[in-house]
């Protein structure tokens, strides 16, 4: 193709615009992240590796954290970041020993709670893909400590 063609190949030449991938927030139902922190949360409490890390005393707060980050991350509002700043995940969980045994149990649990919601028909099996891709990633870049 020449030049010439290639500039009038999009026909009087607009510019042709290409949507943007609608968030995942707007994919999903308003109740999605709360079923999902909750789903998790209740395996955390349960868990002998997860839930001495987690003061019982800042269990609803610690839901509220999770809950507002996963929402901002994942296209919704900035409150997260409006109301306790720039995320820092690394240095927020640094006063906690993660190793191995944390990371695993971690995913496990967050990967259960992520399934239900593709059993229940409220999340799509790519949209698990890529939210699963993101967990497996951050649980290993939060590990601390090679125990």
């Amino acid at each position: 193709m020449t030049d010439a063609n290639a500039a009038n190949a999009g026909g009087d030449n607009e510019r042709r615009q290409i949507p943007l991938e609608q968030p995942l927030f707007d994919r999903v139902d308003p109740e999605f992240f709360n079923r999902l922190v909750d789903r998790f949360y209740n395996g955390v409490i349960a868990d002998p590796v997860l839930a001495p890390l987690y003061p019982a005393d800042d269990l609803d707060g610690a839901r509220e954290r999770l809950r507002m980050f996963l929402v901002q991350f994942w296209g919704g509002p900035q409150t997260y970041s409006e109301q306790r700043g720039h995320p820092r995940l690394r240095m927020r969980h640094e006063p906690y020993v993660i190793g191995e045994a944390e990371r695993e149990a971690w995913f496990r649990l967050m990967a259960s709670a992520v399934n239900a919601e593709v059993e229940a028909g409220a999340l799509s099996e790519e949209d698990e893909a890529r939210m699963l891709g993101y967990f497996a990633h951050s649980a290993k870049f939060m590990m601390n400590s090679s125990e």
